[in-house]
């Protein structure tokens, strides 16, 4: 099968990114959101980016009017019915995403493959609320997806041998490098990187270190680019607790247990970037 034509469901950071790099890699695309006011700024942070390639020599002004020639938004879901591969990219959450899933399977063709950008919830799940599991697989980008390589492939129980090397011809078209993840809570990259950041909050509530100390001691000492906090800020509280949940649940281990200051932090609207403030102040 080749896909030619994408459609991406959700039209925040990551469903932007993922849009941007599908057409700037020659794939028509079909970006969809529920908000208006969210795909206008979506096209504008596509076209921002693409501006900063160019500044960078990295795409010729051609090409990123060719790649914004090529994306369509809109709020009519109907639009992806002829899509040849649908990405889902909303909020964390098993049932908007299985209730997105099932409408996706009963209006796109019974060829097409349908994706999930999830990081942690099950695949196995996602692909049974739909009549072709056998056709739904696991493509978790890297945030900010225009300049991370990696793409976690991940295969639920059903998923076809087939649908999974379309997956990683795919990434590669993108210039992207896929890896293969078993369809576990948080695959690898959550599975590793949630603990550390859920450990690091759990330091800042003991009092072991401050917030910048932690930061910097991860990253002058362990030569990470930033922070475990920062990047939490960068991800979003909500976003780490709401896959530190996963963990939890799906292994019922108390390692896994969300620190009750990242519940306090998320209640009390605290949920980093996008909020204004999170462990550090924007």
């Amino acid at each position: 099968m080749k896909i030619t034509t994408v459609g991406v469901v959700g039209a925040g950071t990551m469903g932007s990114g993922i849009a941007q790099t599908f057409a700037q890699h020659g794939f028509e695309v079909c970006l969809v959101d529920m908000a208006e006011p969210l795909l206008d700024r979506a096209r504008v942070a596509i076209a921002t980016s693409l501006d900063k390639f160019v500044a960078k020599g990295k795409v010729t002004s051609a090409e990123r009017d060719a790649a914004l020639g090529r994306l369509v938004t809109t709020t009519a879901i109907e639009r992806l019915a002829g899509a040849d591969l649908v990405v889902e990219a909303i909020v964390e959450d098993v049932g908007a995403k299985c209730a997105l899933l099932a409408q996706l399977d009963s209006l796109v063709r019974r060829e097409a493959l349908l994706a999930s950008n999830t990081s942690s919830i099950s695949i196995t799940t996602l692909g049974a609320a739909t009549s072709r599991p056998d056709r739904v697989l696991g493509m978790h980008f890297m945030n900010p997806v225009p300049l991370m390589p990696l793409v976690e492939l991940v295969r639920g129980q059903a998923t076809a041998a087939d649908v999974m090397r379309i997956g990683s011809e795919l990434c590669v078209a993108l210039g992207k490098t896929p890896v293969e993840a078993a369809d576990f809570p948080g695959f690898i990259a959550n599975r590793i990187l949630m603990p550390m950041i859920n450990e690091a909050i759990y330091a800042v509530m003991e009092g072991v270190g401050t917030v910048e100390a932690i930061d910097t001691v991860m990253t002058l000492g362990m030569n990470h680019p930033m922070g475990p906090l920062t990047l939490a800020d960068f991800i979003g509280l909500d976003v780490c607790l709401a896959i530190m949940q996963v963990l939890h649940e799906g292994f019922g281990d108390s390692k896994y247990r969300p620190c009750p200051l990242l519940h306090r932090k998320v209640a009390a609207g605290q949920l980093g970037r996008k909020s204004g403030q999170g462990f550090y102040t924007y």
